[in-house]
């Protein structure tokens, strides 16, 4: 066996990776998806599960070395998890799909942000580490079937923010190489995490491992090593995976930004496309959710599986915020009843009620062959409702309005924003986020991040912007 391993090639890519690798349409894409991962945090705030995340946080008593979202000073690793939570905590995050599960990138946000700060980084070194934490999240997840092998997607996310942090704190290729072995070699769990009964685990988990990789990629700077033989060594994932993995390292771009896709609904991506055309097909015809006696949903194998009653388990009775947001059958009922699935949607109180439990049981999800075979390049769904008075309606879509075939622009990411963050921050401050996020590779993280701590944590004001 060569004296280089996989993962010392991969340091070596960290250790190279230069703001010219990022090119211009991938740094504008980035910063839009900056600004839509701060809005989904914005957005989480008051939710039912961050208040025990930041009262865990406040008990830690860490030295201030990062600002929270939403004000407050602690550590670089608590910091990285409450505000990896508050990313993920309403599901409207992005993703990269793959044919054998998916990430969201945006998941590496939380660390990266907490590391560059403590840093006292520019935003160009923030981009080129988020950049880079995309990339190698990324592209493992386009080699490697982590989900349909019954594993979560926290072992590319261990890799990727070693390699952001790897890259924020200055180590040499060699150091980042062991960052990364030694994030990844722990950081192996389970797709039981999006199985029936879904729990609040769901959305802390990303947290967790991001948490752990700033902690030991700190401990790898210091000269701790890591497992070199991570990849093809015994008992390497290459053994555990049944294949090898090609990152293929010549290729020194930073572009997979470009080929992220965002939400405009609260619902795990599968969802977008169903509740789309759910919505539209109410809005043509002019439906309410009294005009609808029965629905059928047919979608794509992967939809069925995670969100239709398939493979990770029966979705009849959700009663909680982390099975409603997993459920095509509360999505669309959702979505007839109230016209939207946003983070009202997804309040427990509104989960269990009556109208939307009955509906939900009038809905069939059904997997299609011929739906199945054109993902995950494309996420198509057909939707057939069948009225009170005997007539169908029925609508076929092949995407939704933010994957990378109807990509959501800059004004549309900012419209989306103005609607999150409106009940937490006034104009003038939503504006300046805003700005703040457009000149990012101008200005220093520490002045993005002190906007961000002005933010309430709770409500104050009505929500008047609609929703996309």
């Amino acid at each position: 066996m060569s004296d280089l391993y996989l993962v010392d090639e991969l340091g070596r890519f960290v250790a190279d990776a230069e703001p010219s690798n990022v090119s211009e349409s991938a740094r504008r894409t980035l910063k839009r998806n900056v600004l839509d991962t701060l809005g989904c945090a914005v957005a989480a705030l008051d939710g039912e599960m961050i208040a025990t995340i930041r009262e865990q946080v406040e008990s830690v008593g860490a030295a201030p070395a990062a600002t929270l979202i939403g004000g407050g000073r602690t550590s670089v690793e608590q910091a990285a998890l409450l505000n990896s939570v508050l990313v993920r905590y309403v599901d409207l995050l992005d993703t990269y799909l793959t044919a054998g599960g998916l990430c969201h990138p945006a998941d590496n946000f939380g660390a990266i942000l907490a590391v560059a700060e403590s840093q006292g980084a520019g935003g160009e070194e923030f981009l080129l580490a988020l950049a880079l934490a995309y990339e190698i999240q990324c592209r493992f997840s386009a080699q490697v079937p982590v989900m349909a092998r019954g594993l979560n997607h926290a072992l590319q996310l261990a890799m990727s923010v070693a390699a952001g942090s790897a890259k924020l704190l200055g180590l040499d290729a060699e150091r980042a190489a062991h960052a990364i072995a030694v994030a990844a070699a722990d950081n192996v769990s389970l797709s039981a995490i999006h199985s029936e009964p879904v729990s609040n685990w769901k959305g802390i988990s990303p947290g967790v491992t991001a948490q752990r990789a700033v902690y030991t990629t700190a401990l790898a700077g210091r000269g701790i090593t890591g497992p070199r033989g991570l990849f093809e060594g015994p008992n390497g994932l290459h053994q555990l995976f049944d294949q090898t993995v090609d990152f293929n390292l010549a290729d020194r771009s930073l572009d997979v930004v470009d080929r992220t896709y965002l939400k405009k609904y609260c619902s795990l991506i599968h969802g977008q496309p169903v509740i789309e055309t759910v919505l539209h097909l109410a809005r043509a015809f002019r439906l309410t959710a009294h005009d609808v006696a029965r629905v059928r949903l047919e979608v794509f194998q992967t939809a069925y599986d995670i969100a239709g009653g398939g493979r990770f388990g029966d979705k009849s009775a959700p009663s909680t915020k982390e099975q409603a947001d997993y459920n095509l059958r509360y999505l669309t009922a959702a979505a007839l009843i109230d016209g939207q699935v946003g983070p009202e949607q997804l309040h427990e109180d509104r989960v269990r009620r009556a109208d939307v439990q009955d509906l939900l049981r009038r809905i069939d999800v059904v997997p299609a062959e011929d739906l199945t075979a054109g993902y995950p390049l494309t996420t198509p769904v057909r939707v057939h409702l069948t009225l009170t008075d005997g007539r169908r309606r029925s609508r076929e879509q092949t995407d939704f309005e933010g994957a990378p075939t109807r990509p959501m622009g800059w004004d549309r990411v900012v419209q989306k924003f103005h609607w999150l963050a409106e009940p937490y921050a006034d104009a003038a401050l939503r504006t300046d986020i805003i700005a703040a996020v457009a000149d990012l590779d101008t200005i220093s993280v520490d002045t993005l991040t002190a906007l961000l701590a002005r933010v309430s944590r709770t409500p104050e004001r009505a929500r008047t912007h609609q929703p996309l």
